[in-house]
């Protein structure tokens, strides 16, 4: 945690409401999302019970499995599921936009770097859901169906689930995966965004709970401590709540049913729900009593909504926020992330593996290690308020420039160099010839060079590119007297490391080409024999 976090957690404990934590919106939202909550059974590992699925506020569509122990009613929910997601996920499948024949396209795979016209999707389907339980839930129930038979396809298979839900599996997965990239917003939990852009006076755990969370921030700007909105389900809130009042009664208060006035659903249930009110009315269910199924779907239903209502007041407070500059490129990456896997679907491709080999594993690890170092450049170059943060914690400076000294270079063709003396409070970690960077207009970078410390917080800096190609400077490329500047000490676009091998070029201990038994020792074969052997089936493989 950073100690601009720190202090402004400190605040939000000290004013009773949360705290703001950037000035822009760092994370994309889709005009129109699909939103899923979704709730699982008590004890039973990955068990749907229930989920509110769709992509308009007013008109969410119920999912309901009535007993969560009979397997056709779970596969019935999946196909249901299933009609609903993949209509909307691949609706954007056929809308394209060509990217030139260039060798730089923006969050492009490698493939596609370089050689002619490519197609990539106008844009993306974004999967929204309460908290990360819930994003780990998604992943899961991937896991659990992307491998499943049909009837279709073997006759034989036990227990075939219906055509689509394969195809489902494969989506989820999908995004389960691309969610683990920082800064992906095909997938994103409204507690991960609400957090991202506030602080609140509780633990991270607590702030899992999409209710709590919202009671600190949605108290009324005006008052340090005010009243809360009504939660559905719960009533109005007695007036005077702090926002640790408040998300307390969030979290933990109880009407006089003894029901929560916010459930969860996240997606686990509230055990004094299962115990006094969901287990009598499955035995209903199970007795074959006459509106024993609608009075289940309305007890899942009064679980959800309150959730379901949350998340979408969490959009109308994310979409108050202006959008980073640096926002939509990294949805660009999405987007071509998704148009990569739906021609995987088109082409025929098996479903993906439970465990990649070591190839594909170290460029996963490489690929989410860049896309971090790339979010926190980008999210500080956005926002000042974020750029606060890497200037307390040494990784920055900004200041008035005092003097502005011409050089060059020494060659045949001299080059300018000049010397920026920066005036600055700030005390950064400059090392003797260490690089510094500043953000130029149209995106670019330019470079300097630390040389000395000229006195007291006068840092003097060597321009070294972002000037032309003359030998003198091209206009506004080298900052005057007395104008504001900021030197980050991180780059603005860190690339990645070395290319890895092929897998066919790795080593047998890394998971490459297996040897014939008679040009390795038996230990060797067995060791072999052990990398390709498939993964153990868990209860988590199947629901």
């Amino acid at each position: 945690m950073s100690l601009i976090t720190t202090l402004a957690r400190a605040e939000a404990v000290a004013t009773g409401r949360a705290t703001p934590l950037a000035t822009v919106r760092h994370r994309y939202l889709s005009e129109r999302p699909l939103v899923l909550v979704p709730l699982t059974t008590a004890g039973e590992v990955g068990a749907p019970l229930g989920a509110l699925v769709g992509t308009v506020r007013e008109e969410p569509r119920l999912l309901v499995v009535p007993q969560p122990r009979d397997r056709d009613l779970r596969f019935a929910f999946l196909s249901e599921l299933a009609q609903v997601v993949l209509p909307y996920v691949e609706g954007y499948a056929d809308e394209v936009e060509v990217e030139p024949a260039t060798r730089n396209r923006v969050g492009a795979p490698p493939s596609r770097q370089a050689g002619g016209e490519s197609e990539v999707c106008a844009d993306a389907p974004q999967l929204i859901v309460p908290n990360s339980a819930a994003a780990d839930y998604v992943r899961l129930l991937g896991r659990s169906t992307r491998f499943r038979r049909t009837a279709e396809e073997d006759p034989e298979t036990p227990f075939p689930v219906p055509a689509r839900v394969p195809l489902l599996g494969r989506w989820l997965t999908h995004y389960g995966e691309r969610a683990r990239t920082p800064g992906s917003s095909l997938l994103l939990a409204m507690t991960e965004l609400l957090t991202r852009h506030w602080a609140t006076g509780q633990s991270d755990l607590e702030d899992q709970h999409l209710g709590a969370l919202l009671a600190w921030i949605d108290l009324p700007l005006s008052s340090p401590v005010g009243v809360p909105p009504a939660k559905p389900g719960g009533g109005p809130p007695p007036p005077g709540l702090s926002g640790a009042a408040a998300a307390r009664r969030a979290e933990s208060g109880r009407g006089a049913d003894g029901l929560l006035f916010f459930p969860p659903a996240g997606p686990a249930t509230d055990p004094v729900f299962d115990n006094t009110v969901l287990a009598p009315a499955m035995k209903r269910y199970d007795a074959g009593l006459t509106g024993a199924e609608q009075r289940i779907r309305d007890l899942v239903a009064s679980q959800l909504r309150p959730t379901w209502d949350a998340v979408w007041h969490g959009l109308d407070l994310l979409r108050a926020l202006g959008e980073g500059g640096r926002v939509e490129e990294r949805w660009k990456r999405d987007r071509w992330s998704y148009t990569g896997h739906r021609d995987r679907v088109r082409a025929g491709e098996p479903p993906q593996p439970r465990r990649d080999n070591a190839v594909a594993a170290a460029q996963k690890l490489a690929g989410r290690e860049t896309a971090q170092a790339r979010l926190a450049a980008a999210e500080a170059l956005d926002d000042p308020l974020v750029m606060a943060g890497r200037r307390l914690a040494g990784e920055a400076f900004a200041g008035e420039v005092a003097e502005v000294e011409m050089a060059y270079s020494e060659g045949k063709i001299p080059k300018p160099r000049p010397l920026v003396t920066v005036l600055t409070g700030d005390r950064p970690h400059l090392d003797p010839d260490g690089k510094v960077f500043r953000a130029l207009p149209e995106g670019k970078t330019q470079q300097g060079q630390f040389v000395e410390w000229a006195g007291p917080g006068a840092a003097v800096v060597r321009l070294v590119n972002g000037m032309g190609r003359g030998r003198e400077p091209e206009p506004a490329s080298v900052p005057e007297k007395g104008d504001r500047v900021c030197w980050t000490l991180f780059e603005h676009s860190p690339r990645g490391g070395a290319e890895l091998p092929d897998p066919e070029d790795t080593p047998w201990t890394h998971g490459g080409p297996p040897q014939a038994p008679g040009e390795a020792s038996l230990d060797t074969v067995n060791a072999m024999n052990s990398l390709d052997s498939p993964d153990p089936v868990t209860a988590e493989d199947y629901l």
